[in-house]
């Protein structure tokens, strides 16, 4: 099991967007949306005048450094908060997952039988995939950027971090869980449902 992505929501969505284009080194895979009716992406190198010129309107965009990969969408909320998180799983930790989640009475959502989505107790929803060709090369190479600590703001810090726990299997310490290399962390203080984006940890460090 691997931690490799996580899914945000916020109203300040070019700025959150610039600062892991800028401050944190990302790249841009592209942006998603629409010009009129139809359905449109734009790769790097087409900036957002340009892209207002056009009429775009953006529906998210994604982002990816090693072994990191987020997603950006527009919502409400100022301070970014977290939709779902992204696992990488091998065949047989997939299978046990989903059935356990059954026996829970937890939603399972299969989109376009490419992402599997399973909504938590913990005011988000997981992405789970069994094993890729893309996930391979995305954890390709020994010294890739990881996500080391992911910390999330919320009003139930321990309750969050024992409704993953439950789920997962993964070592709780507190109000942290461990999955696999990445520990996220929920700290008090935070909004009902979904969690704030509190603070990231990187490893190798880079700064922001």
């Amino acid at each position: 099991m691997r931690f490799f992505h996580y899914h945000l929501v916020t109203s300040r969505l070019r700025q959150t967007e610039a600062r892991y284009l800028g401050r944190l080194g990302f790249r841009l895979v592209a942006r998603y949306g629409r010009v009129g009716e139809e359905q449109a992406s734009f790769e790097a190198g087409v900036p957002w005048d340009e892209l207002d010129r056009r009429g775009f309107k953006l529906r998210l965009t994604e982002l990816e450094r090693g072994a990191v990969n987020v997603v950006v969408q527009p919502g409400h909320w100022e301070l970014p908060r977290v939709d779902h998180l992204g696992l990488a799983l091998d065949e047989d930790e997939f299978s046990r997952l989903l059935v356990d989640a059954g026996r829970r009475g937890l939603k399972v959502q299969e989109h376009l039988g490419r992402r599997t989505f399973i909504t938590t107790d913990a005011g988000f929803r997981l992405e789970v995939h069994p094993p890729r060709d893309w996930l391979e090369d995305l954890f390709a190479g020994e010294n890739e950027l990881r996500l080391a600590e992911l910390q999330l703001r919320t009003d139930e810090p321990a309750e969050k971090a024992k409704a993953l726990h439950d789920l997962l299997g993964v070592e709780r310490h507190g109000n942290s869980v461990e999955i696999a290399d990445t520990v996220v962390s929920f700290v008090p203080g935070g909004p009902q449902g979904r969690p704030e984006l509190h603070g990231e940890i990187f490893s190798p460090p880079v700064s922001g």
